[in-house]
């Protein structure tokens, strides 16, 4: 089985995206380490001899403790010399393996994206995942909708996602003054949802907390990072299609007292209309007949 195989077959079985670090662990093994290098010529005997002649003569000046001392000191050096070796192989060897990895990636991503197939290899959150290519998402999405719905997201909530998307590090003062309305309960929400997450705290009076977004929003959203976030046409579109819509009972409870209040007239205060009658029936003959009538002419 080739490697390509290999690392399709995990890139396929992984829930979350494969990074190259992870692949470069699990297959470190399957990449070709390169040649070692040939040991360096042997000098020859005669300056081999010459040399231990003239180094026999050099130390004969030593003292007795010097030269006790000096092969610790050499194996102290060469062992700190030899770790130092073994970490910096190391390095080179894991910088060798990614490579040859990421060549192989490489092949495999230009392989599916080069066919007649469904599928694709991305880039997504700093590492890789399968995904359906882009020209038949609706296809899916048809699907998905057919098995069960899919989650949604208020339009409170998606304007607030895209001012945090587009702002981050943000506050919820700022949020709220770009909406123009209190954005609190919608920034837990979010938060509950793991799409958006604090980034420490503005230094500023109050100290108020700053948020940022999360990767899970780069999951649920397919961006390999928030520099391929789309423009405001492109994210106003999608936030159409995540709209959740109103359900059309509560639409038509909160439109029913305004219509009710202007089609119906107010109900007449018949008790006091009638005792206003009644008082006024008995007390103008009373008046007009007695107090106010005009002296009659007799003489």
């Amino acid at each position: 089985m080739s490697l390509k195989a290999k690392l399709e077959a995990v890139i396929y079985a992984a829930e979350e995206p494969v990074t190259l670090a992870q692949l470069a662990v699990i297959f470190a093994d399957e990449v070709p380490q390169e040649p070692a290098e040939a040991p360096a010529s042997e000098p020859e005997a005669g300056s081999e001899q010459n040399a231990v002649e003239g180094a026999g003569q050099e130390t004969e000046a030593v003292s007795e403790g010097a030269a006790e001392a000096e092969p610790v000191a050499e194996a102290a050096a060469e062992e700190e010399a030899g770790e130092g070796d073994q970490k910096k192989a190391a390095r080179q060897r894991d910088r060798r393996v990614r490579q040859a990895l990421q060549v192989v990636l490489d092949e495999l991503i230009a392989d599916y994206a080069n066919s007649e197939r469904g599928m694709e290899v991305r880039e997504i959150a700093g590492g890789y995942r399968m995904a359906t290519k882009p020209e038949y998402h609706d296809a899916v999405r048809g699907f998905v909708k057919s098995l069960k719905p899919p989650m949604k997201l208020s339009l409170q909530a998606l304007e607030t996602l895209a001012v945090i998307a587009y702002k981050q590090p943000v506050t919820a003062p700022e949020v709220s003054e770009i909406r123009g309305v209190d954005s609190g309960g919608v920034l837990g929400s979010l938060v509950s949802r793991k799409l958006i997450t604090t980034a420490g705290r503005k230094q500023v009076i109050g100290r108020p907390i700053l948020y940022k977004t999360t990767k899970e929003f780069l999951l649920r959203f397919g961006l390999k990072d928030v520099n391929d976030l789309p423009s405001m046409e492109e994210f106003e579109k999608m936030a159409g299609e995540l709209v959740e819509p109103e359900p059309p009972g509560e639409a038509q409870d909160a439109a029913a007292p305004s219509e009710e209040a202007v089609t119906e007239p107010a109900p007449e205060p018949v008790a006091v209309n009638e005792a206003e009658e009644i008082a006024v029936n008995e007390s103008e003959p009373v008046a007009v007949n007695e107090a106010e009538a005009p002296p009659t002419s007799e003489a």
